[in-house]
């Protein structure tokens, strides 16, 4: 039977663990908006062991080891991207020019240069990226964005953002991890990006960083910990550190506002339950505090939560959240905490661009820290 016009055809490229345990639960949620008419994957045991897990969810997908042939052959409408760091760009690049919409794991692309690449793309096909960044859209962080941005709170001053996590030895004997032509950088590329993510959300645009990053443990060509210094637009100050160093692991977010402190505390996804406010002594003022305590509804962030935002955005066809200009402003950050940390010196928002080192590769191509050839 045909799928009611109301429905999108969605494909996926990459059948592990991301697409298997986040983007197919996401897409059985939205059964009655989007079908899953397509999955890829260059390994055929992997394909076929999606495509059972999907029948058993009640979706049923065509396997393909190729993405040109499935985007000629299936005609999605919206491609979910779960690859390896390395094949996102390119990727994204050939779903778009094929007339799909896209949904990409982060990082989107490995560098500024790639990232415009992109952005050209969307120009000429007038098609949309979209980077998962899943934790903007609990409705803990809407709502706290709703109060910061809206100055109930009072105006941002100081800010902390710690992913603080721990990867052993073992996990880096992937080939691509910790490499960066394949990665793009360590845990401030794979791992914090997330939460600062997060945190630019939240407070805007910045306008100034100073970092610092070391190889402390781990025989890798990136960083295994990056600390920042951040200025902002609006005139806060932040910390961002991020770690793969970090026996007792946390995810956090602290913004201290004139009126009140609003920090977040989880691991790898939060509800309502998981944002604290704080009122400044002496406020005295219960039914705003209540206001802040209690958003709308509880949705807890997820993959579920950003496609539905996605699919909002095109039934209204409007530019969906987390692409274009809203997303390269974090490749954009972490761009500017790897050569602020490399080069000694504080880097601008809007200052890397073309004949930059740092525009086409994250190491700058520095003599410590480039790859070895």
């Amino acid at each position: 039977m045909p799928s009611p016009p109301s429905r999108l055809r969605a494909a996926v490229v990459g059948t592990g663990g991301i697409v298997t345990g986040s983007h197919l639960p996401a897409l059985r949620a939205h059964a009655d908006r989007v079908e899953l008419v397509a999955a890829v994957d260059v390994a055929p045991e992997r394909l076929a062991a999606f495509r059972r897990q999907a029948g058993e969810a009640g979706l049923a997908a065509e396997g393909f080891t190729d993405l040109g042939a499935m985007l000629r052959e299936a005609s999605p409408d919206l491609v979910l991207i779960g690859t390896p760091p390395s094949l996102h760009g390119e990727q994204t690049v050939a779903a778009l020019e094929a007339g799909a919409s896209v949904l990409c794991e982060k990082p989107l692309t490995l560098s500024l240069a790639e990232y415009d690449a992109v952005a050209a793309a969307e120009r000429a096909t007038g098609n949309h990226a979209s980077v998962v960044f899943q934790h903007r859209y609990g409705s803990g962080a809407r709502h706290a964005r709703r109060l910061i941005s809206g100055g109930e709170l009072g105006a941002p001053l100081v800010a902390h953002c710690q992913t603080t996590w721990y990867r052993d030895r073992a996990y880096y004997t992937v080939p691509w991890r910790g490499r960066w032509a394949t990665e793009g950088g360590g845990p401030t590329m794979g791992h914090g990006i997330h939460q600062f993510d997060l945190l630019l959300h939240l407070l805007g645009e910045w306008t100034e960083v100073r970092a610092m990053a070391a190889r402390l443990v781990h025989d890798v060509e990136s960083e295994d910990v990056s600390t920042a210094l951040v200025r902002f637009e609006n005139g806060a100050l932040a910390t961002v550190v991020n770690s793969v160093l970090s026996p007792d692991e946390v995810s956090r977010i602290r913004v201290d506002c004139a009126e009140a402190t609003v920090e977040l505390t989880h691991l790898y996804g939060h509800t309502n339950e998981d944002w604290v406010y704080t009122p400044r002594p002496g406020l005295g003022d219960d039914a705003r505090v209540a206001r802040w305590r209690t958003p709308a509804d509880d949705l807890p962030s997820s993959h579920a939560a950003q496609l539905g935002a996605l699919l909002d955005a095109l039934e209204r066809g409007e530019r969906p959240p987390g692409s274009g200009q809203d997303a390269r402003r974090t490749v954009e950050f972490a761009a500017a905490l790897y050569k602020s940390a490399f080069t000694g010196r504080p880097v601008l928002a809007g200052e890397i661009g073309e004949g930059d080192p740092y525009y086409t590769a994250m190491h700058g191509d520095h003599p410590d820290w480039r790859p070895q050839r």
